[in-house]
């Protein structure tokens, strides 16, 4: 298999400088300690540095499907049949029933946390590929896949360089997982929805793009009052998650859940959120909200990656 080293581990020196200069201005035993938010700042402070010196290929990559809510559906007039007409047979009436259901039993067995701080995307598509079958939760299968961003990654996909959704897409499709598309919702509910559909429909996980863009989860499951696939107003109260950030604690967001932790409409909300950021963080708007720049299919939406393919035998 082809695997490269990362394109800007050619030109570290530069940005080794750069580091520990900072480091000696703000404190490194501050930024280790992650005191009142200033590593994840750091970290986020350094990922502009890193594009600004040597930044992203602008090429083409997987593009972003703004999905429209479809209308609610209305009555439509019953034509009057002829006398000698016989009518045609009700069709038995579906059954609203609650909805619980998860693709994996042990989440423990799937989950591979991120080996760094930064490597969230990663370690969620191998989590993707650990529930397919397609890959263990080694931390050196998790250094193979990023080693090889500088074959995936694009400006349009991340403006910092490094893991975006369609790169995410593209790392799936290279490891025998094709046909996960960017979708992005207005409304929070309906990407709710639209992931517990694809899911349904596919028998493959879902994945998340929570904290306004800038963190991954992978969905394994939902609940909900009905079956998305029978009827499409149905209203999911909550996810199953797989948390790469687990047991990390952030400044921010707290402490991260373990593996397969049911996270209700609160939680959600809450992180992947429909309002302004917490303090200590430049996102000020809903769904997708990212401090390097403008994403006009994304900015102000709610993006995940679902799955497009079924499941062989699923």
């Amino acid at each position: 298999m082809n695997s490269q080293p990362p394109r800007r581990a050619q030109r570290r020196w530069p940005l080794a400088a750069m580091a520990l200069v900072i480091l000696f201005v703000s404190g490194f035993a501050a930024v280790r300690a992650d005191v009142l938010g200033m590593g994840e700042r750091f970290d986020r402070w350094r990922s502009r540095v890193e594009a600004f010196i040597d930044p992203p290929p602008d090429r083409s990559t997987i593009p972003t499907v703004v999905v429209t809510p479809e209308p609610s559906p209305t009555a439509t007039p019953v034509p009057t049949l002829a006398p000698s007409a016989s009518p045609t047979p009700s069709p038995t009436p579906l059954v609203r029933e609650p909805v619980d259901m998860t693709l994996v039993d042990d989440h423990a067995a799937v989950f591979k946390s991120q080996n760094t701080s930064e490597d969230c995307a990663p370690a969620g598509t191998q989590m993707v590929l650990a529930i397919l079958g397609l890959a263990g939760t080694s931390e050196a299968f998790q250094e193979e896949l990023k080693g090889r961003i500088g074959e995936w990654e694009s400006f349009d996909d991340s403006h910092d360089g490094g893991w975006g959704p369609a790169a995410v897409s593209l790392a799936l499709a290279a490891y025998g997982a094709p046909g996960y598309e960017i979708r992005a919702y207005d409304s929070h509910i309906d990407a709710l929805r639209g992931a517990a559909t694809a899911l349904s429909a596919t028998n493959k996980p879902v994945v998340f793009f929570p904290w306004w863009g800038a963190h991954t989860w992978v969905m394994t499951g939902y609940r909900a009052d009905a079956d998305p696939l029978l009827f499409p107003d149905a209203n999911v109260s909550g996810l199953y998650i797989l948390d790469p950030w687990y047991p990390r604690v952030s400044s921010i967001w707290g402490a991260s859940d373990g593996p397969g932790n049911f996270e209700d409409l609160a939680e959600m909300e809450r992180n992947w959120p429909a309002g302004a950021g917490p303090p200590g963080y430049e996102a000020v708007g809903p769904g997708w909200t990212r401090p390097e720049g403008f994403y006009p299919d994304r900015d102000g939406k709610y993006v995940i990656l679902v799955p497009t393919i079924p499941l062989e035998n699923g």
